[in-house]
């Protein structure tokens, strides 16, 4: 049986879970609330990108990424603009995208993803 590894842990979750040759990551969003849709999604996709790399992966490796925007109608063509761009060609994950309430009122976008080590 493999071993369940968790980094960056609290009481509440872990932002990276490594188990069995896959990483999963947390919801992750923008560092600055006040960005529009894309600068917020640039930001989660450095920090995607960071974690990624920080435990033996890469963006070429996701598996899958849930997308989370505030208001769908108005950000789904801006938050995929930034992801079409980053994501290398030929590497496409499963992906799903739906709207929903987020943790806070400024926040447009939350991304989860999960990776091959």
């Amino acid at each position: 049986m493999s071993t369940i590894e968790r980094f960056e842990t609290n009481k509440r979750m872990s932002r990276v879970v490594k188990y069995n040759g896959i990483l999963f990551l947390s919801g992750l969003t923008g560092d600055n609330p006040d960005e529009d849709v894309q600068g917020q999604t640039r930001s989660i996709l450095a920090k995607i990108e960071k974690h990624l790399q920080a435990h033996g992966s890469s963006k070429d490796k996701i598996l899958t990424a849930q997308i989370w925007l505030k208001d769908i109608d108005r950000d789904f063509a801006g938050m995929n603009e930034v992801w079409d761009s980053w994501l290398p060609e030929g590497t496409a994950p499963t992906r799903a995208t739906g709207e929903s309430k987020l943790a806070a009122p400024k926040l447009l976008v939350e991304i989860i993803v999960s990776a091959a080590v």
